[in-house]
């Protein structure tokens, strides 16, 4: 585990030793981008999966009206995404929150956005039913479930560079994989949410914006 950073030590420091992800470094701003585009400038989000907290800390220090709340299924990471936040008043202490356990540790209808990166691929299917069916019950009326990652989309050609992601994924563990937007969709509609927006991204993702249904 990491050291926690001291509040001397320049920022340089305090993160060098954290762990680092340089596709979340790379995404971070057109993900900011959208979010801005469909949230107001003050809103209360839950970040599932903020695994090593750049997410966390780069959109939430760009919108300081955003009251950010991270969470972690992996103990571990929990200390990690808290050191990288440290400092940022609107960065709740992260959460320990499993996407397949029921209830969430949160309040229901207490968010107005809930936003996840780069899970569903690495996850077994079950968690795309359960993700769905915990963010409709803690979104707010109004509220959004903002999704990012890669996607196979019927009738549209994979990218090549997402076709061998696909493959070494599914090498990796056999339920891991892209997952089919249109199943995506299906598992959405079965808790109440429907897809609201879709926006595509850098290096062939997709922005997903999912809306309650009514």
């Amino acid at each position: 585990m990491a050291a926690m950073p001291k509040a001397e030590d320049p920022p340089q420091a305090q993160f060098s030793e954290l762990p680092f992800s340089p596709a979340a470094e790379r995404n971070a701003a057109p993900i900011l981008a959208r979010l801005q585009a469909w949230l107001p400038m003050n809103a209360r989000v839950l970040e599932l999966a903020s695994g090593t907290g750049q997410h966390a800390q780069h959109l939430a220090a760009a919108q300081p009206g955003w009251d950010w709340q991270p969470s972690e299924a992996r103990a571990e990471a929990l200390p990690v995404v808290a050191a990288r936040c440290a400092g940022l008043a609107n960065v709740h202490q992260p959460l320990h929150l499993d996407v397949m356990a029921a209830p969430w540790s949160v309040d229901d209808a207490a968010f107005d956005a809930v936003f996840v990166a780069n899970l569903l691929h690495i996850a077994p299917w079950d968690t795309t039913p359960a993700l769905m069916q915990g963010a409709a019950r803690c979104l707010k009326p109004g509220g959004l479930l903002a999704i990012y990652g890669p996607f196979i989309v019927d009738g549209e050609p994979l990218a090549p560079g997402n076709s061998a992601f696909d493959a070494d994924l599914r090498m990796r563990n056999v339920s891991w994989g892209l997952r089919s937007l249109q199943q995506v969709q299906a598992a959405a509609r079965g808790a109440g949410l429907v897809l609201a927006e879709r926006c595509a991204m850098p290096a062939n993702n997709l922005m997903l914006r999912f809306a309650l249904a009514g």
